[in-house]
C-alpha cells in the first residue's frame, strides 16, 4: 500500500510540475505579447471575452463602439482574437498595404462539413487551388462575352417573376401587400439554376421546390445560425447545438444532387451549336477535361461544391439587396418618382433591358445607395492573419480574424456627406465627390463586395442582375406600401443571418402599369 501511495504521489508531483511549467511558459508568452501594443477595445468577461457585448446585430454594436475606442477595435470573442475595422481611412490602409498578410479566411464550423471550405472559392485557403479557381471564374466564366451570351436567360427568369407577381396581385385583398423578397428569391434561385445547369429548380406556380432546392435552403439556414463551436473550437467534437449534424445532412443531400446533375450532363453530352447555349457547368467540365491546363485540376467534389456556392452566394444576396432598395424607395417618395421618370424616359413602353443600364444613372445611384446603407454582408467574409503583422502601429497576432465593417464604413462621416440619408443623387451629381465612386474594389469607402484579392468575383454579373431586376419591378408596376404601414412606421431593423435582411419583410402592393 505504501509503495502504491508513493507511486501516486510521484505521478501527482510530476503532473503538477508539468502544469506549473506550461502555465508559466504560456503566461510568459502572454506577457511578451501584451508588451506589443494591441488595438484598443472593451474589456471582456473571463473565458467568454466580448461575445455577450456584441448582441444580435454586431455590425451596429461595433459601429457604436467607434466613438469610445476609435476606428480600429480589438475584441476577444470567446477564444478568438478579433480586430474590427470601422472607417474608410483604416480600410484603405488595410487593403492597399496589408491585403496579402490577411489573405486567409476565418471559416465557421458549418462550412467545414464535407470539407466544403477546402473547395469553396470564397473560403479556400490562400494558395494555388484558390488562384486556379479565381482564374477560372474571372477569365473563363464571368468574362463580358459570356455574360452577354446569357442575357436571354436573365430576361426569361425576370419575366417569369413579373408574371408571378401580377397573378398574385390580382388575388390580393384591397390594400394588402405581397412579400416582395419571396418572389425575388425564387426568381434568383431559378436564374442561377439556368445559368449553371440550364434548368428551373423551383416551380412558383405550385410553390414546389426541388429536393435540391430544399437541401440548399437547409444549408442557408444552418449557416445563418450563431454557433458556439465557432467561438470555442474545443467544443467542435461535441456539436452542442447540433448544427454540424444538420449541415452534414443537408449538404450531403445537396452534393449528391449536384453530382447527379453533372452525371446527367456527361451522359447526355452534345455538341453546342453556338456559345450562347453553353452554361456554367459546360465551362467547368471543359476546364476539367483540358489536358493543357496546369496539373492542379479541380476534382469532381470541387466541381459539385462550386455548383452549391453559386446558389449560396447569389440568390440570397440578390433578394436581400432588392428588398432594401424597394423599401428605401417606398419611404422616400421623391426618389421613387425620379427613378420612375427616368425609366419612362429612357425605356419607354418596352421592357427594361441590360443594354439600358448605362443610360439609367439614377437607377444606378439607387442601387449604389442601397448597397452603401444596406450591404448584404455587413462584416464581409472575415479575413484571417497568415502571420504576425504590424498594422497602423498595432501588433496583430497570427490567426487573428478581421471584421471589415462595411456597414460602418458606408456610414463613416469622414467619407460621406449626410451619411445616414438615402440620397442616390450623391452618385449622379457631377459636382459630388461620390460621383465616380464605384463598388469594384478601388474605392475603399464603398466596398459592399469587399476589396483586394479576396473580393467577390461575381461583381460583373451582380451588377447586371441587380439593375435588371430592380428596373423591371419599378417599370412594370407602380408600388404602394401595405395599408398597415406608412413611411413613418416602416420597421427598418435588420436581421443578420447568411445576409443582412429586413427584420420585418417588406409587404408592398403592386399595380400593373397601363400598357404593360
Amino acid at each position: 500500500m505504501e509503495s502504491i501511495s508513493q507511486h501516486t504521489f510521484h505521478i501527482t508531483l510530476l503532473l503538477l510540475t508539468f502544469f506549473i511549467f506550461f502555465f508559466l511558459l504560456n503566461h510568459r508568452r502572454k506577457i511578451s505579447a501584451t508588451k506589443r501594443r494591441l488595438p484598443p477595445g472593451p474589456s471582456g468577461w473571463p473565458v467568454f471575452g466580448n461575445m455577450f457585448q456584441l448582441g444580435e446585430m454586431p455590425h451596429r454594436t461595433l459601429t457604436n463602439l467607434r466613438q469610445k475606442y476609435g476606428p480600429i477595435l480589438w475584441l476577444k470573442i470567446g477564444s478568438i482574437n478579433t480586430m474590427a475595422i470601422l472607417s474608410a481611412k483604416e480600410a484603405t490602409t488595410f487593403f492597399k498595404n496589408h491585403d496579402q498578410n490577411f489573405s486567409d479566411r476565418t471559416v465557421i464550423e458549418t462550412m467545414r462539413v464535407h470539407n466544403y471550405d477546402k473547395s469553396s472559392l470564397a473560403l479556400a485557403p490562400y494558395g494555388s487551388y484558390w488562384r486556379l479557381m479565381r482564374r477560372l471564374v474571372t477569365v473563363d466564366m464571368l468574362v463580358m462575352k459570356r455574360i452577354n451570351d446569357s442575357i436571354s436567360v436573365r430576361r426569361k427568369c425576370v419575366n417569369d417573376m413579373l408574371t408571378w407577381i401580377n397573378k398574385e396581385a390580382n388575388e390580393l385583398e384591397h390594400g394588402h401587400g405581397l412579400h416582395v423578397s419571396r418572389f425575388i428569391f425564387f426568381m434568383s434561385f431559378n436564374l442561377f439554376g439556368n445559368l449553371m445547369l440550364s434548368r428551373d429548380l423551383f416551380n412558383m406556380e405550385s410553390e414546389n421546390g426541388s429536393e435540391f432546392f430544399d437541401a440548399v435552403m437547409g444549408m442557408m439556414e444552418w449557416t445563418g445560425h450563431a454557433n458556439v463551436s465557432d467561438l470555442f473550437p474545443w467544443l467542435r467534437w461535441l456539436d452542442p447545438q447540433g448544427l454540424r449534424r444538420k449541415m452534414d445532412r443537408d449538404m450531403g443531400k445537396a452534393i449528391k444532387f449536384a453530382s447527379t446533375f453533372v452525371k446527367e450532363r456527361l451522359e447526355n453530352e452534345v455538341e453546342h451549336d453556338d456559345e450562347k447555349s453553353r452554361d456554367f457547368l459546360d465551362v467547368l467540365l471543359d476546364f476539367q477535361k483540358n489536358e493543357n491546363r496546369e496539373a492542379a485540376k479541380i476534382s469532381d467534389k470541387d466541381l459539385n461544391i462550386f455548383i452549391l456556392e453559386i446558389f449560396l452566394a447569389g440568390a440570397e444576396t440578390t433578394s436581400s439587396t432588392i428588398e432594401w432598395a424597394m423599401t428605401e424607395l417606398l419611404i422616400n417618395s421623391d426618389c421613387m418618382s425620379k427613378v420612375k421618370i427616368e425609366l419612362n424616359s429612357v425605356v419607354g413602353a418596352k421592357d427594361v433591358e441590360e443594354s439600358d443600364i448605362d443610360n439609367l444613372p439614377y437607377l444606378q445611384g439607387v442601387v449604389k445607395e442601397t448597397l452603401r446603407l444596406h450591404p448584404p454582408i455587413p462584416l464581409l467574409v472575415p479575413r484571417k492573419a497568415i502571420q504576425d503583422t504590424e498594422f497602423m502601429g498595432y501588433f496583430i497576432p497570427k490567426d487573428t480574424q478581421v471584421f471589415v465593417n462595411t456597414w460602418a464604413i458606408g456610414r463613416d462621416p469622414d467619407a460621406w456627406d449626410e451619411p445616414l440619408v438615402f440620397k442616390p443623387e450623391r452618385f449622379c451629381d457631377c459636382d459630388s465627390k461620390s460621383y465616380k465612386t464605384d463598388y469594384k474594389g478601388q474605392h475603399y469607402e464603398f466596398i459592399p463586395f469587399g476589396a483586394g484579392r479576396r473580393m467577390c468575383a461575381g461583381v460583373p454579373l451582380a451588377h447586371r442582375i441587380l439593375h435588371l431586376v430592380l428596373g423591371s419591378l419599378l417599370h412594370r408596376f407602380d408600388w404602394e406600401l401595405d395599408s398597415n404601414v406608412t413611411p413613418l412606421t416602416m420597421d427598418m431593423k435588420d436581421n443578420l443571418g447568411i445576409t443582412m435582411r429586413k427584420f420585418e419583410p417588406l409587404l408592398a402592393v403592386p399595380k400593373l402599369v397601363v400598357g404593360s
